[in-house]
């Protein structure tokens, strides 16, 4: 029959499985998601990365020399928050170290690794003043293809910085998502393919870390609530309050397949 049609693909899912990924980078960090507001989560997850792995000690240092300052920075804009949380716990100095074009958007789902370099070199732009003869943490969200982090720890080196120590406010992305986001294929994915000492040596830093599937999961969940889905002044009817009701007793359940392989439906290949 002509006109307009509808149909539901799949029942819903007695299982969520919320992309977790929201928290890590997707979504706006003003979002409110299970009752969270994005950027308190990422900023707990960059406290919980400064627990499990802070900055490594300087060097010994010879008579008469003193060891260069630290400072952390994030990688604008999704970084910010885990860079802040990551800098409070460990008591060092936060500051700006890029800045980011506008104009230029999410490089890792360009349809080419030309394109992806091209966008980076175009996208960020050192304050060298602030890096200048420092020893530098930064911190990113997640490495993906490596293309972006690469090429901003040679970025940071070259705007004077002693050393450079990244930390990810996620665990190593090691596979593909099927759920309907152009991430990479496992050809594509750098800590599919490599571990974490071929990653350092690949990316050019003096250390990398990541943050533990255990901890962001206890992080992402420890303070859900979906009571915050709406306020007291806005519950003014029965099926409101019904709905706030049912709200509080969903479920919880993400998906965390694109660092574990485990994926919330069965997977044809």
């Amino acid at each position: 029959m002509p006109g307009l049609h509808s149909f539901m693909g799949r029942p819903p899912s007695d299982n969520p499985a919320f992309c977790v990924f929201e928290y890590v980078y997707f979504a706006r960090p003003d979002s409110v998601l299970e009752g969270q507001l994005v950027h308190k989560v990422r900023q707990r997850l960059g406290t919980q990365l400064a627990v499990e792995a802070p900055p490594p000690p300087y060097r010994a240092l010879k008579e008469g020399e003193v060891a260069p300052k630290i400072c952390v920075i994030g990688v604008p804009d999704s970084s910010l928050p885990a860079a802040i949380g990551y800098a409070k716990r460990c008591g060092l100095t936060y500051s700006e170290g890029l800045t980011k074009n506008r104009y230029i958007h999410r490089t890792f789902i360009q349809p080419s690794d030309y394109l992806r370099k091209l966008g980076v070199a175009l996208k960020f732009n050192p304050l060298a003043e602030n890096i200048r003869g420092k020893r530098i943490v930064l911190i990113d969200d997640s490495i993906v293809r490596g293309n972006t982090i690469k090429a901003l720890v040679a970025m940071i080196r070259g705007a004077g910085a002693v050393e450079v120590h990244v930390r990810i406010s996620s665990p190593p992305v090691k596979h593909p998502c099927f759920m309907g986001i152009d991430m990479a294929t496992y050809e594509q994915l750098t800590s599919h393919n490599l571990n974490n000492e071929e990653v350092l040596k690949l990316i050019g830093a003096d250390s990398l870390a990541y943050l533990t599937h255990e901890g962001m999961m206890k992080v992402v969940q420890e303070e859900i609530n979906f009571g915050n889905a709406i306020t007291e002044t806005e519950v003014t009817s029965p099926t409101q309050s019904s709905w706030r009701a049912a709200e509080e007793k969903r479920k919880v359940g993400h998906c965390s397949a694109c660092f574990t392989g485990e994926y919330p439906l069965q997977i044809d290949w």
